[in-house]
């Protein structure tokens, strides 16, 4: 199949797909007699991976540094990463790496928000601020499956009424309000 059509069941762009290849994480497809890109079912396969990968919060380099390999994960059932044996968070290699990375992020993401708390509701950031979803925090034990999140519940009314709004007057400026203060600028 061309880069297109090959692009399209992968639900990528051309462009992405050939960035892919120019980096190493596909290997080259045969040509056509004309010379256009001709990809077999395995590399569409293997581009789906590739998606799912980064879809999971690896990068193009960590792609890279294990790009040899790739091609394992389109088997049904994929291998398994690593030992069953090996204790959570003692991961090498790039599923390792990335964890270190995710959970950093966490924990600079978790020191942002006490800040924030903090300035605005002063000591009592703990009582005061209102805590993440619950559904947001509740993570699944080992062999756990996640609960979907609840739907909304249906519309009475098929048909809304459009909603307006008063147009806020212009500001002079720069106002920014924080908790029941007001910074200027």
């Amino acid at each position: 199949m061309r880069i297109g059509e090959a692009a399209a069941a992968a639900g990528c762009t051309p462009r992405a797909l050939r960035l892919y290849e120019e980096r190493g994480l596909l290997p080259p497809p045969g040509r056509t007699a004309s010379g256009q890109r001709d990809y077999r079912p395995a590399e569409v396969a293997l581009l789906r991976v590739i998606r799912e990968l980064l879809g999971s919060g690896f990068t193009i380099e960590d792609l890279r540094s294990c790009a040899d390999r790739l091609h394992l994960l389109t088997e049904d059932p994929p291998p398994r990463c690593g030992a069953a044996d090996a204790p959570e968070g003692s991961g090498s290699g790039v599923v390792g790496r990335r964890l270190a990375a995710l959970d950093a992020e966490i924990a600079r993401l978790v020191r942002l928000r006490e800040d924030l708390a903090r300035r605005v509701f002063g000591d009592d950031a703990r009582r005061s601020a209102p805590e993440p979803a619950a559904e947001q925090t509740a993570q699944p034990t080992a062999g756990q499956i996640p609960e979907p999140a609840t739907p909304p519940p249906p519309a009475t009314s098929p048909v809304r009424a459009p909603v307006t709004a008063p147009v806020p007057a212009p500001v002079t400026g720069p106002t920014v309000t924080v908790g029941p203060r007001v910074l200027l600028d």
